[in-house]
């Protein structure tokens, strides 16, 4: 073995958390006590912490250590990462799907070719299994893509189909990911509109960099613009309530992919519900069973009133 295959090694049977003489490294190993010493020597150097006792019955223990040393895998291994953070970027696991998209990036760059090409094949099977119910399919190779533009700043020539089926191209400046806990969202700086706009990632078709820089005015808080969208923005009617209860309490009562919420004091906070027609929000707000006083529009307050009047003549 060369040297960076016996520190693998070494690492591997150090980290199972026993006490190894150097006789039974070297056993483990298939190699002298003495080059045993000097690979001890050389993890030391490269900030791993190898505890060693004297005597006997003394030997190395792998300790923790107060840095973050270099890792080394084997191919096996950094596959085995790399699915991992996969699947955790595309789930959004304990909420720490940007962080593991972040390092699948990070490692994906860092992968030998023939490391590489086999997470590819594995993009390409995952999105020929059964979809999740609440989410459309489409290719992670994308979303890592859409990662990277949004790393580099770059320019992106985005074709997108909307919620009719119609597609359209456009150039567009990336600047964050969003993931929701049902879907990703990509937010950009649209350059035809010169505006800013989200973007469901199960409906864009194809992402090209065009190598130029990007150009970020204004940028908005990217989370808040992607909850008022999938509340308010699809729509055609609007209900402004406001509801008696804490900031905290109200994100209970109606979620943020429901409303968009705005704090009015301790006790209370100003909502805004989207929905298909008056009626059915009418339906939605006597669902809530809590107090709240409907501010605007008088069309959703009538059809509020109606729905009471009628429940209360249903019983007396």
């Amino acid at each position: 073995m060369n040297t960076s295959g016996r520190l693998l090694r070494l690492l591997t049977v150090l980290s199972t958390g026993r006490s190894w003489t150097c006789a039974e490294l070297a056993g483990q190993l298939g190699i002298t006590e003495r080059t045993v010493r000097r690979d001890i020597a050389r993890l030391r150097e490269l900030d791993y912490v190898i505890e060693s006792t004297m005597g006997p019955w003394g030997g190395y223990r792998l300790g923790r250590g107060t840095q973050v040393p270099p890792l080394i895998f084997d191919d096996e291994e950094a596959l085995a990462v790399a699915v991992g953070l996969r699947t955790a970027a595309l789930s959004g696991v304990a909420g720490s799907d940007q962080a593991a998209l972040s390092a699948l990036l990070k490692l994906r760059q860092l992968l030998p070719a023939r490391i590489a090409d086999r997470l590819g094949e594995l993009d390409v099977a995952v999105t020929h299994t059964t979809p999740d119910r609440t989410n459309n399919r489409f290719s992670p190779a994308l979303l890592l893509d859409l990662a990277t533009v949004c790393r580099r700043g770059e320019r992106i020539q985005l074709t997108y189909r909307d919620r009719h089926g119609a597609t359209s191209s456009r150039q567009v400046d990336p600047y964050r990911l969003v993931y929701t806990g049902r879907r990703w969202y990509f937010v950009a700086h649209d350059k035809s509109r010169q505006d800013w706009r989200t973007f469901r990632a199960d409906r864009i078709v194809e992402a090209t960099s065009t190598g130029q820089p990007a150009i970020l005015p204004d940028q908005p808080d990217s989370a808040d613009m992607v909850g008022r969208g999938i509340a308010v923005g699809p729509y055609p009617v609007r209900v402004t309530i406001r509801l008696e209860a804490s900031a905290d309490e109200a994100l209970r009562v109606v979620p943020p992919t429901v409303g968009v919420h705005h704090p009015d004091g301790d006790d209370a906070t100003i909502v805004d519900i989207g929905g298909p027609d008056a009626d059915g929000l009418a339906r939605y707000l006597l669902s809530l069973g809590r107090p709240l006083r409907i501010l605007h529009p008088d069309e959703v307050r009538q059809a509020f009133l109606t729905r009471a009047r009628q429940l209360l003549q249903a019983n007396g």
